[in-house]
């Protein structure tokens, strides 16, 4: 087993010592494996690099599942060998798939040019990324960009924009309003907005003025939102609970409401933007729908680490002043080249179109499995249900069965499914899967029915996702 990389000064793909260390295979330089040291001279096994992993790491994901070292389009290969079609898309961030051609390019050939600058300067890269969401979210003049590193950073950042607005009314508004079961990062700020009591009470006290009501309940959302809100934060498709569309109409009655009572609408957009739902944005399935802000993260980089909060309008943009927020990495010239090329690549390649078409193939072909009782989703963000007893774990059983079958799926909750692919998924691949899925439950349902045999080495029982 090989790995490769686009060097930034031709389209060649040739091996180097630094990456085969790294993917844990021979290195060609003895040179190269004193540089980098501790990753060893010998091919390592699943087992021996898992061992390294729990005598070095922080114990807060579990036991990972498998020590993946090499990726081309929809497919891994582990450290022993084994291949994977990859179904969760490291959750919903690859939307080009693993190692794409011109998305590896262009990063190396920006890093090799101008890779990190502070924010008391700007790139051409980043001008013309803000430029480009903007155009894409339909955003009237005076839309603003914010760029950060992750998901749970943009959410920070739009939190203190709700913040601002509702200390610079008057009279003051207290109150930012949050939907139960909804996902919004794991940092303080974020925290207090998710509403995962497993996520939150490890943590308290959590910053306060934050209020939660069931999600999709419209007499609940007329109730909560009044002259003293500030904003209203919600998922367009609630991904780690399992991915729960709101109902029809809801998005578009929150955004009534939060007009007349004064309030921002701040959609999250983490896990369904860039594409993911077959447009670039997930409000923009309901027509002539505009919110005041809007984060992203995932998708946009295409694997690499990028954020972003957009603002709608001057009046919502000019909350955020010189000094009043800031990131240090935040919007830097290799991430927002990789930014640049992911857009391109879903336009040119029309990957919306296909995250339609292929996301519709599959949700046809799950309700046609038996034992599948419920489908959701848009695009190629999609939930199933299975038959089971929440009590019996059959949807951690199934993921555990998955990937001896070659799959990579994830388990939201206990017997949900969710699937959250690369955007450039073909039918064949998904057909696969399809094809699998009967043998795969038939699999889960003796694993915790006790009567299979144990799981193969360097696997644990999930846990519910790890967003």
């Amino acid at each position: 087993m090989t790995t490769s990389s686009t060097p930034a000064t031709g389209g060649d793909r040739r091996e180097t010592g630094l990456s085969a260390e790294l993917a844990g295979t021979p290195a060609t330089s003895p040179a190269t494996t004193a540089t980098i040291g501790g990753t060893g001279g010998t091919v390592s096994t699943g087992a021996a690099w898992l061992e390294r992993y729990s005598g070095s790491l922080l114990d807060v994901f579990g036991t990972p599942q498998r020590v993946l070292v090499r990726g081309s389009g929809s497919r891994v290969w582990d450290a022993d060998g084994a291949e994977y079609l990859d179904l969760l898309g490291g959750i919903a961030v690859n939307v080009l798939g693993h190692a794409h051609p011109l998305l590896t390019s262009v990063v190396a050939s920006q890093q090799a040019t101008l890779g990190h600058i502070s924010n008391f300067f700007t790139s051409p890269t980043q001008v013309a990324l803000a430029e480009r969401l903007l155009a894409l979210a339909g955003a009237p003049a005076g839309s603003r960009v914010f760029f950060a590193n992750s998901g749970t950073e943009a959410v920070e950042a739009a939190l203190k924009l709700a913040r601002r607005a509702g200390n610079s009314a008057d009279p003051v508004r207290p109150t930012v309003v949050a939907l139960e079961q909804g996902f919004h990062g794991r940092t303080i700020g974020a925290l207090s907005l998710t509403h995962k009591a497993a996520y939150r009470e490890p943590f308290a006290p959590l910053p306060g003025g934050v209020t939660h009501i069931p999600a999709g309940d419209l007499d609940a959302l007329r109730a909560a939102i009044t002259e003293e809100t500030a904003a209203l934060v919600l998922e367009p498709i609630q991904g780690e609970a399992g991915v729960l569309p709101l109902p029809p109409g809801y998005l578009r009655e929150a955004r009534r409401l939060t007009r007349e009572a004064g309030a921002l609408l701040i959609l999250d957009e983490v896990q369904t933007g860039v594409g993911r739902t077959g447009r670039w944005f997930a409000f923009q399935h309901e027509p002539d729908l505009m919110p005041d802000a809007v984060t992203l993260a995932k998708g946009l980089g295409g694997g690499f680490p990028i954020g972003a909060l957009i603002t709608f309008g001057s009046a919502v943009s000019d909350l955020l002043g010189p000094g009043q927020h800031g990131s240090t990495f935040g919007g830097n010239p290799v991430a927002t080249a990789a930014g640049l090329a992911t857009l391109h690549v879903i336009e040119s390649d029309d990957l919306l179109g296909n995250a339609d078409r292929v996301g519709r193939h599959l949700r046809e072909g799950l309700a046609r499995t038996p034992g599948v009782t419920a489908v959701r989703g848009e695009g190629l963000l999609i939930g199933f249900d299975l038959d089971a007893d929440p009590a019996d774990g059959l949807a951690p059983a199934a993921v555990l069965a998955a990937l001896d079958a070659g799959f990579i799926v994830n388990a939201p909750g206990p017997r949900t499914i969710r699937l959250a692919p690369a955007l450039l998924l073909t039918t064949e691949e998904a057909d696969g899967f399809l094809a699998a899925l009967p043998g795969i439950l038939d699999a889960a349902r003796a694993a915790t029915a006790g009567t299979s045999a144990a799981p193969s080495a360097g696997t644990a029982r999930p846990e519910p996702a790890q967003e």
